[in-house]
């Protein structure tokens, strides 16, 4: 009999189908729950496929709902899709000492897009040792914050920081308080905290082992980054870019609205975590159903956009960003080659970026207007086609933040969001490994056609 072989695109697809399909069946036990009655097919599905998407939308209140033992299925579904399940897999074949197959290795640096294969099974364990060690600082800082603070018992704080800790790190959104950390936002420890979990998981593994490369020289009077990586300095640069035009963004528009009665540095605070936590993260510490339209938009561009490459966050990611930005600029200054920080980019990654960019607008195009079809929100809401919009590319970049109208969500709404989630955590990246590795040979060539476009 043959041996069927997959590729790697199909090992990373069906891994987080496993996944989430052991998630849900654990999650639809009576166990599962603080009632002790199953919460039903779709919920379960949804739940699980939002935990392990790291995503946040959610359609029950976790901290309420669900019990220890469906809350400690949450936690460990958002542990194993923010690390990658092929990653996670390899961390116990690595434990177990095995030695790593050539298919595993090639599938777990697609997963990272890296095109190296010597030294992985030192990167799996610097990823595996770096993201436990981030969560316990941030879970022990928040027992320590909340400790002090909150007139929490022991146990109770510390299974809160534990759960947010990781939650933040990997980017999932998922709390178990109800108003999510909105409580918090006065206290400029615990957004310090989630605020570096959120950007330290969204930046990528990859670009903290290239950080401490980072050196400054002279020339001309300027100083220039150097020996770091082309992506390392462009993950750096457009995170910031982004926070601080997010910030700003929410300064300007929700000033004399969401932040107006609040005091200068919590009214800051409220900015910076707006800006940074569409980035994947979910989290929110303004009411997102109370926010202006034209933030919402601004929100949604945010979330289209996501973390970085290799990181625990979606979206189409900071540095395909980057590589269309440069071939705009390229294009309008009529040039040959893309260029970056004195960089050639290959036009095939240019390519491979455009084609993120066509799915990921394709993907959010078709959810809202699914969502559009099945649900009528028109008495509802005077928002309503922003308000699906908005869920749909918080789905797409597993994002997690919601206008509220997830839980009243008809069953088949409520799947396409399934569906959507599903595809914004694997089909970017599947598409672009599945182009990666097929290349064309074309011995001929067809007389060239002149259109007109514009």
């Amino acid at each position: 009999m043959k041996k069927i072989r997959l590729q790697p695109a199909q090992l990373i697809v069906l891994s987080f189908l496993s996944v989430i399909v052991l998630g849900a069946i654990l999650l639809s036990l009576p166990i599962s729950t603080t009632d002790s009655t199953s919460p039903g097919l779709v919920t379960s599905l949804f739940t699980a496929t939002s935990a392990t998407c790291v995503t946040g939308l959610i359609v029950k209140d976790t901290g309420t709902y669900f019990s220890q033992f469906g809350k400690i299925v949450i936690l460990c579904l958002i542990q194993a899709g923010g690390l990658g399940i092929m990653t996670f897999s390899t961390m116990f074949a690595i434990l177990l000492g095995r030695k790593l197959s050539v298919s595993q290795n090639i599938t777990v640096r697609s997963t990272m897009g890296q095109n190296w294969v010597e030294g992985l099974r030192g990167i799996i364990l610097y990823i595996i040792i770096f993201t436990f060690s981030i969560e316990a600082l941030g879970a022990a800082a928040l027992y320590a914050r909340w400790s002090s603070t909150m007139g929490w018992g022991t146990l109770f704080t510390l299974k809160r920081a534990v759960f947010h800790a990781v939650s933040a790190f990997c980017n999932a959104g998922f709390s178990l308080f109800s108003t999510s950390i909105m409580a918090f936002r006065s206290d400029w420890v615990v957004m310090l905290i989630f605020s570096l979990l959120i950007v330290i998981g969204g930046m990528g593994f990859l670009v903290f082992m290239d950080i401490p490369k980072l050196k400054f020289w002279r020339k001309d009077r300027a100083l220039i980054p150097s020996r770091i990586s082309l992506q390392t300095k462009i993950v750096l640069i457009v995170t910031v870019v982004l926070i601080l035009a997010g910030a700003l963004g929410v300064y300007l528009f929700e000033g004399n609205y969401a932040l107006k009665e609040m005091p200068a540095a919590e009214k800051a605070w409220s900015c910076v975590f707006t800006s940074i936590t569409p980035r994947t993260a979910g989290f929110n510490v303004l009411p997102t159903s109370h926010l202006r339209p034209v933030t919402l938009f601004m929100l949604i561009m945010l979330m289209f956009v996501g973390a970085s490459p290799g990181s625990t966050g979606g979206g189409i990611k900071t540095v395909t960003l980057g590589i269309i930005i440069a071939g705009f600029i390229s294009m309008l200054f009529n040039r040959d080659r893309i260029t970056l920080f004195r960089r050639t980019i290959p036009r095939q990654t240019y390519r491979r970026a455009a084609v993120i960019v066509f799915l990921g607008l394709l993907i959010v195009v078709t959810s809202t207007f699914l969502l559009s079809a099945t649900e009528n929100m028109a008495a509802r809401s005077s928002h309503y086609f922003l308000s699906l919009l908005f869920e749909s590319t918080s789905a797409f970049g597993t994002v997690g933040l919601s206008t509220g109208i997830t839980p009243d969500l008809t069953d088949l709404g409520k799947l396409i969001l399934v569906v959507t989630m599903f595809v914004g955590r694997v089909g970017p990246l599947t598409v672009a490994l599945a182009i990666a590795m097929r290349k064309e040979k074309i011995t001929y060539r067809y007389p060239e056609g002149r259109l007109m476009v514009g």
